[in-house]
């Protein structure tokens, strides 16, 4: 039951999570958010600070700390209220979730069997590239049906 549970939890996330991804969000103005909208709504820096209740330099720091992708979510939220926005965060994977597991998977499953490959080889009793690339493939799925976390434990370039 607990794997169906978690197999359930990854594939509505990586539904969530493509949202995102297909959204084609746009990247963040050079200046930062805070900046950008400030600017857009013609809002001066002064005001920006008395919403925020800081002094304009403190305003005018927390803009460059944005843009320098130094500021805390924290910060950024009351910032974001302060301009009448609603801050969205996100970790947007390059690719699925389920993807990601299978490519490491299929990682660790290559290296494993190549170890093993090398050893024979060695021991004169080397098998056909076919007969690996099945085994590879059969250990891959065997790791995905494990604990993902075993996934992890071991370290690898990936």
């Amino acid at each position: 039951m607990k794997s169906n549970f978690s197999e359930l939890k990854l594939r509505q996330l990586d539904v969530a999570l493509n949202h995102w991804r297909m959204a084609d969000l746009p990247s963040r103005p050079p200046s930062g958010w805070i900046k950008a909208i400030r600017e857009a709504l013609g809002m001066p820096s002064t005001h920006l600070a008395q919403r925020l209740g800081v002094a304009v330099p403190t305003a005018t720091r927390l803009e460059v700390s944005e843009a320098e992708d130094r500021i805390t979510l924290a910060t950024l939220r009351r910032a974001a209220e302060a301009l009448g926005c609603e801050l969205q965060y996100a970790l947007v994977p390059k690719q699925s979730l389920t993807n990601t597991l299978e490519a490491r998977a299929s990682n660790l499953a290559r290296r494993r069997m190549a170890a093993i490959s090398h050893t024979m080889a060695l021991e004169a009793q080397s098998t056909a590239p076919e007969t690996v690339e099945v085994q590879t493939r059969a250990l891959a799925e065997s790791l995905l049906k494990g604990s993902r976390r075993n996934l992890w434990r071991e370290t690898s370039p990936t």
